[in-house]
């Protein structure tokens, strides 16, 4: 990538106490170089910043460059937030996966929304997957030289026919390549493979969980875990894209296949190795596996044990910080999606045994993306605005903050929790996982997000 398109880092936060605002920095200010280096992004930045001795070229917000010299401890965060990870291009996808969620999106909605990033930075960094079909050999050159591992990739098959018909790009027939390119040099990706059937299910689905297995051995496996989950498929997608939605027969089959598998992996590698991703067990309406099938939960960011986990960390913090009484008297509804009605039925038996407490709690679907089951992280304002219609709400409602945008109040319908406040005439309080939505309970918005938050 040419260094014309990198730009200077806008600084959007200074941390207090921090070297930063030891020196002077301000929000707004621009960050050009490091030891005459422009970073390319936050990993550049973060390596840059480790030496003892920086030299510093900043724009301030009139526009006056400044040379600033430090001299501090090696590895010492300097404590600047940016407005992005990326100070150069974003890597964009040029697959046409049918089950893109971006692609499944309707039209009219923020411009953020259908950025299709196939970036390995954001994957490093973030988590986030990629395809490794958009890198050229500078970019591997790099994950190389910086060892950026682990990263997360879409795999969804390992036989080329497979895979280039999933991604609609002939390059995705080299991933078996590519997975040894990073076992020779000893990093390691984490993989996921979505099931469409009819597609890659079935024997393509353990022909491909056999070959990531074959990279899963050694001191530093190639492919550290691999993440099994179902299509996701909203009423906006198009016509013509020949996937089926996940039946409930469906998802009984595959989760017989790979618990078969799984039982072969830990005789072969001593891990579970490939793992469900929640939702199969909540379309077939079987029960959530126990916590030790989870080991450390290594794919949980993709919904793998998410369940489990906040249901273990629910008993933890009850048993914890609920009491036997609140005073006064309170009525609560709390929402989520409708996939997990059964599941959560544990918590809501804990909570109402709170006296003077009564928490109801509303499963919706998602008529906004046309879903029969859904999750409660993709229900919008819309879908609230409906499913609430005409509901005695008691007191307040209580909404998990998956339901929104990070570190706002705007739903991805842009539907705001203002709007719901005006809509239904009471409060609504955001739980941040179990320990909020016991504060909710117990103690109203007290430590959850505030409504007047950003939206």
């Amino acid at each position: 990538m040419s260094r014309s398109t990198v730009r200077p880092a806008l600084v959007t936060q200074v941390l207090p106490d921090s070297i930063a605002e030891d020196i002077g920095f301000q929000p707004g200010d621009r960050l050009v170089s490091i030891n005459g280096v422009a970073p390319r992004d936050l990993i550049d930045y973060q390596f840059l910043c480790a030496d003892e001795f920086l030299t510093l070229e900043v724009l301030d917000e009139a526009g006056e460059t400044h040379t600033v010299e430090i001299e501090k401890d090696y590895d010492d965060d300097l404590g600047l937030e940016f407005e992005s990870a990326l100070f150069d291009n974003l890597i964009q996808c040029n697959n046409r996966c049918p089950f893109c969620f971006i692609d499944q999106k309707p039209p009219g909605m923020r411009d953020t929304l259908y950025l299709k990033d196939d970036d390995y930075r954001l994957s490093f960094l973030y988590g986030s997957y990629l395809t490794l079909t958009n890198l050229p050999p500078g970019e591997w050159e790099r994950i190389e030289r910086m060892r950026l591992s682990p990263l997360y990739v879409s795999v969804h098959a390992t036989e080329p026919e497979v895979r280039s018909r999933l991604l609609k790009n002939p390059r995705a027939g080299l991933i078996l390549d590519q997975l040894q390119w990073f076992q020779e040099r000893r990093l390691q990706i984490h993989a996921q493979v979505v099931v469409c059937p009819g597609i890659n299910d079935g024997i393509h689905l353990e022909r491909t969980l056999q070959d990531l297995a074959q990279f899963g051995g050694g001191e530093v496996p190639a492919v550290a875990s691999v993440a099994v989950v179902p299509v996701g498929l909203t009423r906006f997608r198009p016509p013509e894209d020949e996937l089926v939605p996940v039946s409930p027969e469906d998802a009984t089959a595959t989760i017989a296949q790979v618990r078969a598998l799984q039982e072969e992996f830990r005789r072969q590698w001593g891990s579970t190795f490939a793992w469900l991703a929640d939702e199969w067990f909540l379309i077939a309406g079987m029960q959530i596996p126990d916590t030790v099938d989870y080991e450390d939960y290594p794919q949980i960011d993709n919904g793998v044990g998410s369940i489990r986990l906040f249901l273990d960390r629910f008993t933890e913090d009850a048993d914890r910080l609920l009491p036997e009484s609140v005073s006064p008297p309170r009525r609560l509804t709390w929402v989520v999606g409708n996939a997990v009605r059964t599941a959560f039925d544990p918590i809501l038996d804990r909570l109402n045994a709170v006296e003077g407490l009564t928490v109801e709690m509303v499963p919706l679907n998602s008529d906004f993306w046309g879903q029969e089951i859904s999750v409660t992280g993709v229900l919008t304002g819309q879908d609230l605005l409906k499913g609430l219609k005409h509901r005695d709400l008691g007191d307040a409602i209580v909404l998990p903050t998956v339901m929104l945008k990070h570190g706002e109040t705007r739903f991805l319908d842009d539907v705001t929790v203002a709007d719901l406040e005006r809509e239904f005439g009471v409060p609504v309080w955001l739980a941040n996982g179990s320990e909020g939505l016991i504060q909710c309970c117990i103690e109203g918005c007290l430590d959850a997000v505030p409504a007047g938050a950003k939206a």
